[in-house]
């Protein structure tokens, strides 16, 4: 008798822990699976977190991209307007030194028409080399005669000091001749020409 129940106790006692043993690991796995479905919305929240910081990042490097772009065009148009600038300068300054040259200029044609025609002596053949030498000198750098005989009147290139009547109409406000020769520098009058210019008149019925 003593010795029965000591076996039938420690039987199930051992069947306990053993059905213990058993429920345990199912109850360990059915704990884990809610835990790995918990982190799948946290990693999913961090990776949005993440996207969107680099998108961020991405249009802060455009804004400044765009920013540079800007200030290198803004520096390189106010580059030119420098050198138009000074370019412009320039060319009033050549301007101002050539029409001194040119009031000169006029006064050895002066002299060469006070001659009578004749070139042939020493002296106007000298004149006329300083003439020429000068002419030469404002042609190099860049200053041209302006052409203004036989075309119409153009009150942006020439002033009419005189009027000459013709009655043939092709010829009305047409220059006929060159008081004073006109210069311009590029684009630039320096100088208007002074110039006769034609005026048609019908001819009086007899």
């Amino acid at each position: 008798m003593n010795g029965n129940p000591r076996t039938e106790g420690a039987s199930q006692d051992t069947q306990a822990q053993e059905a213990a043993a058993t429920a345990a690991p199912e109850t360990s796995t059915e704990q884990q699976q809610p835990s790995a479905q918990e982190a799948a919305p946290a990693v999913d929240a961090e990776k949005q977190r993440l996207e969107a910081e680099l998108n961020a990042a991405r249009r802060r490097v455009d804004q400044l991209a765009r920013a540079y772009q800007e200030l290198e065009k803004d520096r390189e148009e106010f580059k030119q307007r420098l050198t138009r600038e000074r370019e412009r300068m320039m060319d009033v300054e050549r301007g101002n030194v050539a029409t001194t040259l040119l009031e000169a200029v006029d006064e050895l044609d002066r002299s060469l028409a006070m001659s009578g025609g004749d070139v042939s002596s020493p002296l106007a053949q000298g004149v006329k080399m300083i003439r020429d030498g000068l002419l030469s000198k404002l042609q190099q750098s860049g200053i041209e005669r302006i052409k203004v005989v036989g075309l119409p009147y153009d009150p942006n290139t020439a002033e009419a000091t005189d009027m000459e009547i013709t009655t043939n109409p092709d010829e009305d406000q047409k220059v006929v001749a060159e008081v004073r020769a006109g210069y311009r520098l590029k684009d630039r009058i320096i100088r208007p020409a002074r110039v006769k210019v034609a005026k048609y008149v019908a001819p009086a019925q007899a």
